[in-house]
Parts: structure tokens; C-alpha cells; sequence
């Protein structure tokens, strides 16, 4: 049976990952500290599914204290998910966990990884390196990160390319476009506005509510995770968007009509930080890996709308 390591098992990627490879036949080492980022419980019901299954281990450790010389072998596949999330969380006096978690737990991966000589090392990047920007985005453009939070991301990135130019590390780091679905994160717009909605509440929008982004289903951000550790390519990056570009203002009349009620909304100031836009050119992706997103948004909407009706009861 195939072995896999997955960091970040127990959060919104990571689990929905984890779940995937254990359907599709693997043993899954899962790492998770269960940061206080958000709800712990929204995670133990991400890891529930989980631990019914044989081929899964857990591991509740900082991936600084867990002995990866020891974990590693010449064919592991590591999922590098785990990070300190979050665009605006990021600023002032939590830099420090943002450094420790996203920059320093990936040179220690690296580093271990050099030194086991593992088979695959996929590194979970995101939209934010590459901060404002107009048009379609292909990964040529240069990365000018607008948060610290994506700095972070640039930084992790960057040593992957470092460990793999350097020392040969199989390296592939996947630059996400705002995912969404089943157990996405309670501070994310999607999960934030259907929560509101069901509630009777007012949604926050921050700014005009113009901007845009290229939502893509958790779904196929495990695929891509799937297709990246199988492909021969080792030291690149790929943009992976879902092809559901839209502004703010009409997902909430999506939602609107999917949930038969009139939103409430609660206009706030822009936050710094936030581009106004992302639109991500997948061509790359599509070529080198085969990757191509299946889930269209209203359905993805659907079933993220089931899975918080049955997390909050209502």
C-alpha cells in the first residue's frame, strides 16, 4: 500500500485531501497542532471521517516537533498543506506565527526532505503572492506580494525552488485561487455569508463589494494535489483556479436565489490587503499536469450550503 504524508490534516484542504487518498487506496500519516486560528470543532469534524478508516494515522504534533528524519523514506509523498491562513490576520503581532508556521515549518520539511531523499514534494501556495494585479494572471508575472500573510507564502515557495535547483528535492508548489466548499474556514467570504444568511444576519462586505475572484471547489484543488505528486515535474509552480470568476455583488444574489432569502448587508471599509481582484491563467497547469476543474460554482455553492446547514443546525 502506498504511503503519504499529509501536513495540515485536520483543516479545510488538508482533510478533504486526506479523505481522497484514503478512497483512493493510500495509508495517510496526517499531522495537525490544531491551531486556535479558528473553531477547533469545525476541525475534529473535518477529522471525524478520518479516523474511521484503518489506513489513516494521526499525529497531533508541530511539524517542528515531529522527527521527520525518522517519518521520511525514499518513496514518501509529502502534502505540504498546513499554514497560518488568512490575508488580514496577518498584520501587527501575529506576524510572528505567520513566520514560524509558514516560512520556518517549511525549510524544516525541506531540510529533512534533502536528507531522506523523498519521492514528491507538493507545497500548497496561494493567489495572494502575487498581490494586485489586472487581467488574467500567469505565473511569469513577478509575485508582489500586498500582505504579509502572502510574503509568507512567497517565502515557502521560494525555498522550494531553492531545495530543488540546489540539492534536487521534487518539489511542486500549487498557487490556489480562493477555494470553497465542505468545511471551508469560518472567516472565509463564502462560509461567512451563507452562515449569515441562514441566520437571518447581516453579511460584512468589505468594500463596494466590485471586486473579484476565481473561486475554485476544494475538489478540484485535491485533484490538482493528485495530478502535481504523480507528474515528473519537479522544482516548477502552477496556478490552480477553478475557472468561476465573479464578483462579491453576485455571489450574494446567487445566493439569494439558491437560499430563497434577501440578504442583509452590512457594508464595511476595504481591508488592506485585499486585492481587488484575482483571475488565474491555468494554462500551465493544463498542460504539464492535466489539471482541469470540473465543479461549476452554483453547484459547489450547493453542497457547501448542505454541509453548514448541518454544522449549525439550521
Amino acid at each position: 500500500m502506498k504511503k503519504v504524508i499529509v501536513t495540515g490534516c485536520a483543516g479545510f484542504i488538508g482533510s478533504a485531501l486526506s479523505d481522497r487518498l484514503l478512497r483512493d487506496g493510500y495509508h495517510v500519516t496526517g499531522i495537525d497542532c490544531f491551531t486556535d486560528n479558528y473553531d477547533p470543532k469545525m476541525k475534529l469534524k473535518n477529522l471525524e471521517p478520518l479516523f474511521e478508516r484503518e489506513q489513516f494515522e494521526f499525529i497531533g504534533k508541530r511539524i517542528s516537533e515531529v522527527d521527520w528524519e525518522s517519518l521520511f523514506t525514499p518513496d514518501t509523498i509529502l502534502f505540504h498543506q498546513a499554514a497560518m491562513p488568512g490575508v488580514r490576520a496577518s498584520w501587527g503581532q501575529r506576524f510572528d506565527r505567520y513566520l514560524n508556521e509558514n516560512i520556518l515549518a517549511t525549510q524544516r520539511l525541506l531540510e529533512a526532505a534533502k536528507q531522506r531523499s523523498i519521492a514528491k514534494f507538493v507545497y500548497a501556495s496561494s493567489s495572494s503572492v502575487y498581490g494586485v494585479t489586472t487581467g488574467r494572471t500567469s505565473e511569469q508575472l513577478l509575485p508582489q506580494p500586498h500582505s504579509p500573510y502572502g510574503v509568507t507564502k512567497l517565502s515557502g515557495e521560494q525555498l522550494c525552488g531553492l531545495y530543488a535547483a540546489n540539492y534536487g528535492v521534487p518539489t511542486v508548489a500549487l498557487r490556489y485561487f480562493t477555494v470553497y466548499g465542505p468545511g471551508q474556514r469560518p472567516d472565509m467570504a463564502f462560509h461567512r455569508f451563507i452562515r449569515a444568511m441562514l441566520r437571518d444576519e447581516a453579511i460584512p462586505v468589505f468594500g463596494d463589494g466590485s471586486q473579484s475572484r476565481d473561486f475554485t471547489y476544494v475538489d478540484d484543488i485535491v485533484e490538482a494535489n493528485l495530478l502535481a505528486a504523480k507528474s515528473v515535474c519537479h522544482g516548477e509552480v502552477f496556478n490552480i483556479g477553478g475557472k468561476s470568476r465573479i464578483a462579491i455583488n453576485d455571489v450574494i444574489s446567487l445566493l439569494e436565489r439558491l437560499l430563497g432569502v434577501k440578504a442583509k448587508i452590512e457594508w464595511l471599509p476595504a481591508q488592506a490587503g485585499d486585492p481587488p481582484h484575482t483571475w488565474a491563467d491555468i494554462t500551465k497547469a493544463e498542460q504539464m499536469l492535466g489539471y482541469n476543474p470540473q465543479i461549476p460554482l452554483e453547484f459547489g455553492l450547493q453542497q457547501q450550503i448542505c454541509y453548514l446547514r448541518d454544522f449549525y443546525n439550521v
